[in-house]
């Protein structure tokens, strides 16, 4: 999450200043590490209502009280004009949501064991702490009950300023910030031609990570005809700055290149001043940088408004001074650790790199704009076709997922990095290897448990969900 008080204040000079700045990232492979974020649904365990900041007459359940339990635990507060708002841990940090949805931003770890840990000790916290206040939390990619009103709004300036923006430029904008959870996991890169390679594959196959962790068929306690209800909240939220831009798979495209994009494309929301976010909404954050933008006449941008500027881009893979993977809904820890093994395993392997390049070679702009839209509803019976029908590959995504954990698991491997136990990380992608194999995706799940044991009492999903 941004964390404006800690901002480089330095001016901005340059495109090629805002460049090196992204490029300060670059780290030798044996200092990459992985960073796993994850959202969850909270829920009181009295009336499975989402929680709001603070607690209403007669309840203990509230996300207020909740931080402030983890806190005891261990962590200091972050503050937004004193409210709590998350915790800085040892390397991590827990921050909200919107609508209170809990979020751990994980440690830079070596390995994916670590990352396990990491989880399992999360959730141990958050249990214990929720337990006690009557709430509980449950990863899922939209909520399966609540309509956006009935959704609390947490008390964080920046998201004051993208609830008045959001209707103006998409009619979902305000779903996604109150009624959806992902799971994403963070990757170092060497230098540039490695980030474009990495980011390249990651693009190309990010819908087909929404297929296989596609975890949002319900709205407003019925089935509502998708895979990924949260995958399809991003096709209408702001297209400016979401989805899959063409200049990302531009031959040559580098840090500078993105930076004249994130400058020239991306409209602004927010500078922070004074201990305070200021709404410009819309602006040109170059016309920021030459001093244009009414609201902040007499401010020079700063590189910090930059890094801040890179945390409001929504793209389906965020460059930062790292790779961010953000296409998978929420789900089970098994799979939110699995999702982070997928990008693992393809990415961080100099040979599983090379072989998902040449997997997904002829697979081109339109091919991956037409794939991502229909996942949403088809999830892995996409077909490979673009939107003029061609088609690059034949078969669905089932069919190339096949190829692409086997490139996954062989990267895994080779990184060699084992367990107490002697396992190396490959064991983390099972769960993948059976949904391809024909076992239901956790849509699929919870759709049967619905139509089934449940005979369509779906309030039962936050006791079978819960972390």
């Amino acid at each position: 999450m941004s964390n404006p008080g800690d901002a480089d204040t330095t001016p901005i000079s340059s495109v090629r200043q805002l460049a090196d700045y992204i490029a300060a990232g670059c780290k030798p492979p044996d200092a990459w590490r992985i960073g796993t974020e994850h959202e969850k649904f909270g829920f009181r365990l009295a009336d499975l209502a989402p929680p709001p900041y603070e607690p209403e007459a007669g309840s203990r359940a509230g996300i207020r009280p909740l931080l402030e339990a983890m806190a005891a635990r261990g962590g200091s507060p972050i503050l937004d004009r004193g409210n709590p708002i998350g915790l800085k841990l040892d390397g991590a940090a827990i921050s909200l949501e919107p609508a209170g949805q809990l979020e751990l931003s994980g440690a830079p770890l070596e390995t994916l064991h670590e990352t396990r840990a990491e989880m399992a000790a999360h959730f141990a916290a958050v249990r214990d702490a929720g337990e006690g206040l009557g709430m509980g939390f449950a990863p899922l990619g939209f909520h399966p009950t609540a309509t956006r009103a009935a959704m609390p709004w947490m008390p964080k300036g920046r998201y004051a300023i993208m609830r008045r923006y959001m209707p103006e430029v998409g009619s979902l904008g305000l779903d996604m910030m109150t009624r959806t959870c992902t799971v994403q996991v963070n990757l170092d890169f060497a230098s540039e031609s490695d980030m474009r390679a990495k980011l390249r594959v990651a693009l190309l196959a990010q819908p087909l990570a929404t297929a296989l962790f596609a975890n949002s068929p319900f709205t407003e306690g019925r089935p509502n005809g998708y895979q990924s209800y949260r995958a399809h909240i991003w096709t209408d939220t702001d297209n400016a700055r979401a989805g899959i831009p063409a200049v990302m798979l531009e031959p040559g495209f580098g840090f500078e290149r993105y930076a004249e994009w994130m400058i020239d494309e991306v409209p602004m929301y927010f500078a922070y001043r004074d201990g305070r976010y200021i709404d410009v909404a819309g602006a040109s954050f170059r016309a920021f940088m030459q001093g244009r933008v009414p609201a902040l006449a007499g401010e020079v941008a700063t590189v910090g408004d930059f890094a801040d500027h890179l945390t409001t881009v929504f793209t389906d893979v965020r460059l930062k001074r790292f790779l961010e993977m953000r296409g998978a809904d929420a789900g089970t820890p098994e799979m939110m650790l699995a999702q982070s093994a997928l990008w693992v395993g393809l990415l961080c392997d100099p040979a599983a790199l090379a072989a998902a390049g040449a997997l997904l070679a002829e697979m081109g702009w339109e091919d991956v704009v037409a794939l991502r839209a229909a996942v949403p509803r088809l999830g892995l019976a996409a077909p490979l076709a673009a939107a003029d029908g061609r088609a690059w590959r034949a078969g669905t995504l089932r069919d190339l997922a096949r190829d692409v954990l086997a490139i996954a698991r062989d990267g895994l491997r080779a990184r060699a990095r084992r367990d107490a136990a002697g396992r190396d990380e490959s064991a983390y992608l099972v769960p993948l290897e059976a949904i391809v194999a024909g076992a239901p995706t956790q849509a699929e799940h919870w759709l049967a448990r619905y139509s089934g044991a449940w005979a369509g009492e779906i309030g039962r999903i936050f006791t079978e969900a819960a972390v």
